[in-house]
């Protein structure tokens, strides 16, 4: 990768046949957005195709390019290759990927959104890396490029200069964080409150929130115990506890969790404790010892130890970070969250 270039700084986003409209949007958009806030032309956006045709995106409308990617030359500071289901087709496409390959040597910051990673790994440009995609599309671009370590959680991650993100709305989560690297934190944060969005979740938060995820489990005893587990956080929710309550071994309800959940129970426990955490610390204004209690962790070192492993940051941190009162008038404490929670996605 080259050197980064004088503003304003160039960004091509790389569109296709049956691309995503809103990966697309969000990039675009944001990138407007600071462009207003900066009071200068902090970035110089195009999106270019292969011919320059238009792209016919996968929810039917038709997005002119801007440019003809063929004639696209460097040095550029960012380009996004974007995802979108056509990008089963374009993964196949020579003229393309040649034509990436050619960029991403002229290019200070090479991105991807969504299985537009599965375009970079067909380029090699993904070759040893660890790389986030759609968690829907994770196992068949591993089992289609060994060498790259698809990882189905992170909203976004940067391994050795090369960018991906998860699907869809995180390409607005990763274009925020390129704004906040080029032009400061405060200016992301307006950005982000123009687009009434969610202050930046961090790269490491789970793409599947367990309080959404779907479906439900099918097995009615492991239904009864997720609802138990949700409504009593701060109970002893240990394996064997667990097993008691149902009736059976531990053994045998590991192995009904392990089926219809995807992850044992202790694992299960663990992530809803942190997440029904994550929700405290971003509604309310207790203490962070108090959410560790109220959420089963006990203290607050070990409520720390699972933020990290989870969500890559301290509770202290996140909750400066995402919290939507920040900064601001204080709101009041809510009791933790009781709805039930559906099956969360393997991994």
């Amino acid at each position: 990768m080259i050197a980064a270039t004088a503003h304003p700084r160039r960004i091509v986003v790389v569109g296709y046949r049956d691309a995503e409209l809103l990966d697309i949007a969000c990039i675009t958009t944001a990138l407007e957005i600071a462009d207003r806030y900066a009071g200068r032309t902090a970035y110089q956006v195009s999106v270019a195709s292969a011919g320059g045709r238009p792209i016919h995106t996968w929810t039917g409308l038709l997005l002119q390019a801007q440019q003809t990617l063929e004639e696209v030359t460097g040095p550029l500071d960012t380009m996004f290759v974007v995802g979108g289901l056509g990008y089963l087709q374009a993964m196949d496409d020579p003229v393309l990927i040649g034509h990436i390959r050619r960029l991403a040597v002229q290019t200070r910051r090479v991105a991807s959104v969504c299985t537009g990673a599965g375009i970079l790994a067909a380029g090699g440009l993904l070759d040893g890396h660890r790389a986030a995609t759609h968690w829907d599309h994770a196992e068949f671009l591993s089992r289609r490029f060994p060498k790259v370590r698809f990882d189905r959680d992170p909203i976004h991650l940067t391994d050795r200069g090369v960018a991906t993100s998860a699907g869809v709305t995180a390409a607005l989560d990763l274009t925020l964080s390129f704004i906040e690297a080029d032009l400061g934190a405060e200016l992301a944060r307006n950005v982000a409150r123009q687009m009434v969005t969610y202050l930046q979740r961090p790269g490491n938060q789970a793409q599947m929130s367990m309080f959404t995820a779907a479906p439900a489990a099918e097995n009615p005893l492991v239904h009864r115990t997720v609802d138990h587990i949700t409504t009593h956080l701060d109970a002893d929710l240990s394996t064997a506890a667990l097993a008691a309550l149902s009736g059976v071994s531990e053994r045998h309800l590991t192995r009904l969790f392990l089926n219809e959940v995807g992850i044992s129970p202790g694992r299960f426990v663990r992530r809803a404790r942190t997440e029904a955490a994550a929700h405290l610390l971003t509604g309310t204004d207790l203490t962070i010892e108090t959410i560790a209690g109220r959420c089963g962790f006990g203290t607050a070192e070990t409520l720390r130890q699972a933020f990290q492993t989870q969500y890559g940051v301290s509770p202290s941190h996140y909750r400066s970070t995402q919290s939507s009162s920040h900064p601001g008038p204080q709101r009041a404490a809510v009791p933790p969250p009781t709805t039930t929670v559906t099956a969360a996605p393997a991994g």
